[in-house]
């Protein structure tokens, strides 16, 4: 039987309602719309994109979007500013500076100048130790994304055997502690693990976010077990025509999904989640800025 397919564009969709809905009664209940503001050094084509759909989905769901666009030659001082600026201004609740940054700026340094309660992409030191430590954080985009996904799959998490391939601050080690949050039992494995294909065999879940293309192969996976692909990588697709490209994750799709019970495709799977979670911790971020109950279902 093929695995179910873990549509994470339409699971976006939902989520992005419900914060739409939240926004809206915060809006008719105490009159106080949550703001976000995004900080672009550069031009960067990728992160442009990306920028500008975050600031759409942003209006749509009727939060204030605010966009610093700052040439690649800024200096860290005055992005410094930029960001004391947005950490002092009570309209915005929620914010992130789009990495990468140019290489004369100090990324560690940038993030951690954002004020922990507003820091949105879950990175600053303080949330990254209060998440260590089981306490009330704001937590990164893509692992919360992945949690709602298979906790909506699953429902209870407790007691799953849980393998994260990938060890990231941004993903793998977050991940990992979310999960352990859930009460599974979790193994971080990485690329010098020794028989990592052993390792991946026992999960009941697996978290693929190692940035390799297609590097899990089927017969990795447990029957039945659900996988989670966080990997997006660019591969030639000649068959589409010259300099064409095709988009993979980094699990083998089709010889997983013969094998899986439940697996997320790329494009459509965890991508779409990332925004949608960002919209989710602004709203969070607005909520506890303002001594009001957070969102249910939008927080881990």
């Amino acid at each position: 039987m093929p695995a179910k397919i873990i549509d994470g564009k339409a699971f976006a969709a939902t989520v992005r309602g419900q914060v739409a809905d939240h926004v809206s009664r915060l809006k008719d209940d105490h009159g106080i719309t949550p703001g976000l503001a995004v900080v672009l050094v550069g031009e960067d084509p990728a992160s442009q994109v990306y920028v500008r759909s975050k600031g759409k989905q942003t209006v749509e769901v009727g939060m204030k979007s605010v966009e610093h666009k700052l040439d690649a030659s800024t200096s860290e001082a005055d992005l410094l500013k930029v960001i004391d600026d947005l950490n002092n201004d009570p309209e915005i609740h929620g914010i992130l500076v789009q990495l990468p940054l140019p290489k004369h700026l100090d990324e560690d340094l940038v993030i951690n100048s954002i004020a922990p309660e507003k820091d949105v992409d879950g990175f600053h030191i303080s949330n990254v130790g209060l998440l260590g430590t089981g306490q009330k954080s704001m937590v990164p985009c893509t692992p919360l994304g992945c949690l709602m996904m298979l906790r909506d799959h699953h429902g209870s998490l407790s007691g799953m055997d849980a393998v994260v391939i990938g060890r990231s601050n941004i993903v793998g080690k977050p991940m990992a502690q979310l999960l352990l949050g859930d009460s599974c039992t979790v193994t971080i494995a990485h690329s010098r693990t020794k028989d990592l294909p052993d390792v991946v065999r026992r999960a009941d879940i697996v978290v693929a976010a190692v940035g390799r293309p297609e590097m899990v192969p089927g017969d990795w996976i447990k029957p039945g077990a659900t996988v989670i692909d966080v990997g997006i990588n660019r591969l030639d697709a000649p068959e589409k025509g010259e300099g064409k490209t095709r988009l993979v994750g980094d699990v083998d799709y089709d010889s997983c999904a013969a094998v899986a019970g439940a697996i997320t495709p790329v494009p459509g799977g965890v991508g779409p989640m990332t925004i949608a979670c960002l919209l989710a911790n602004t709203v969070t971020a607005c909520c506890r800025a303002n001594g009001l109950p957070e969102p249910d279902g939008l927080t881990a």
